[in-house]
């Protein structure tokens, strides 16, 4: 027979052997949008089948927010947005359903960035990372800030000029962390930095450079990727593909992409044992990468004239889907390197998403489309203006629900079964 004192320590050991939940349990992480570019940073989201049309996308809420470019991150129960505010940068906790504040982190955090750039503005620009416990927010003068997603307490915060005696990137810090198991990797101090996601700490640097103003600073974001066998880290600076191993930073291989002064900005595609990636002004590659342990080997492929700018690309079906510098959308044949179509002009920049066949692409100016690829033509299903302002964030997509960063605000979208009449837009929480 059990004693009140047996029932207490059967009780304070389930307590130690439960894991910690600060946000809302979900029993399926695809259905979030926990970082850059999706669950799978490759812009592919989970949920139920989309509709054929937009008509049935119902505004839900709009919260105003201080200006940034940062993509909202999903959880099951609130959405963390970033924004710059004053000489501040700010993150908030929105109640998913309803937009309610829940929560308000701050620190300083300002930066000019210089020449063309300094027209798109000098706030945050980083999309955070989010493990379901702890958000990881980059701001523009490259400090990392790892907030306790339940309450946006501050566990620890890494200045990586500081401690690496480096200049912050000339551009601002852009590229995204990558959480993965218990570690964070972070293309930060003109290097690719691993840290201990709990305490911050450094584990290794590498892909160290000299920090030129054509180098400085990284665009493009890292990824995780099995290619020849091998389980790597596949990181584009701003000139040279790399594979990197995760867990001390070798460099299993490299490969230089053509670039016009270092503005080599998109996340690259992994399919199959290749890296597909886009270069403005110098063309679009496939890096195939054999080999195994210390023996890896690039070969390209295969090159093709067009030119991406800031978008990555959609990968269905053997087929690539980017746009381009020039503004066009195209569809490439990744296996032989054909073009198979490109369109006409739309938007400066597309973020997108994508669920079986079908891609949801917003671009700058605040217009949505809804596309289902097909190698054969473009098929543009519907197009709808969801926004008056710029639409630089990326979009995120989780199950019924797109969430849209306006430069200055942040809007709640919902699928509905079908169209109701004129879409209306509910006054802010």
């Amino acid at each position: 027979m059990r004693t009140p004192s047996n029932y207490l320590l059967a009780a304070v050991l389930i307590l130690l052997i439960l894991p910690t939940a600060p946000v809302a349990a979900n029993d399926n992480w695809d259905d979030l949008w926990p970082q850059w570019r999706g669950p799978h940073r490759d812009g592919q989201a989970g949920g139920a089948p989309w509709p054929e049309h937009l008509k049935c996308l119902r505004s839900t809420w709009r919260v105003e927010l201080g200006k940034g470019y940062p993509g909202p991150i999903v959880a099951s129960d609130r959405v963390f947005v970033a924004e710059t505010s004053g000489d501040d940068e700010v993150v908030r906790a929105l109640d998913r359903g309803t937009g309610r504040e829940l929560w308000r982190a701050s620190w300083p955090g300002t930066w000019k960035v210089p020449f063309f750039a300094a027209s798109n503005g000098s706030w945050i620009r980083s999309t955070p990372a989010f493990d379901g416990e702890t958000l990881f927010v980059g701001g523009i003068r490259e400090v990392i800030v790892a907030l306790a997603a339940d309450t946006g307490k501050e566990r620890w915060r890494v200045d990586f000029p500081a401690r690496f005696s480096t200049e912050p990137p000339h551009f601002g810090f852009a590229s995204s962390p990558l959480v993965i198991g218990d570690h964070l990797y972070v293309q930060a101090a003109n290097s690719l930095v691993k840290l201990d996601k709990r305490s911050g700490q450094t584990v290794w640097r590498s892909l160290e450079d000299s920090g030129a103003i054509n180098v400085s600073g990284a665009f493009a974001s890292p990824i995780l990727a099995s290619l020849a066998g091998r389980d790597q880290l596949v990181v584009q600076s701003r000139t040279t593909l790399y594979g990197v191993a995760p867990e001390d930073g070798d460099v299993l291989w490299s490969q230089a992409v053509p670039h016009f002064r270092g503005m080599n900005i998109l996340t690259p595609t992994v399919w199959n044992d290749s890296v597909f990636t886009s270069s403005y002004r110098n063309g679009s590659f496939r890096f195939d990468i054999s080999g195994a342990d210390e023996a890896f080997e690039v070969t390209e492929t295969w090159k093709h004239k067009i030119q991406a700018y800031m978008s990555s690309p959609i990968v269905i079906d053997n087929h690539a889907y980017l746009h381009l510098q020039n503004r066009r959308f195209a569809c490439l044949n990744l296996e032989t390197g054909e073009g198979c179509w490109t369109s006409q002009s739309f938007g400066k920049y597309w973020s997108m998403a994508t669920q079986g066949d079908k891609i949801l692409a917003l671009d700058e100016g605040g217009e949505l489309h809804l596309i289902r690829a097909h190698p054969a033509a473009l098929d543009v299903l519907d197009s709808r203006e969801i926004a008056t302002t710029e639409t630089w964030g990326h979009l995120a997509v989780s199950n019924d629900q797109i969430f849209v960063r306006e430069l200055e605000a942040i809007a709640a979208y919902r699928w509905c079964a079908e169209p109701e009449g004129p879409a209306s837009t509910p006054a802010a929480p």
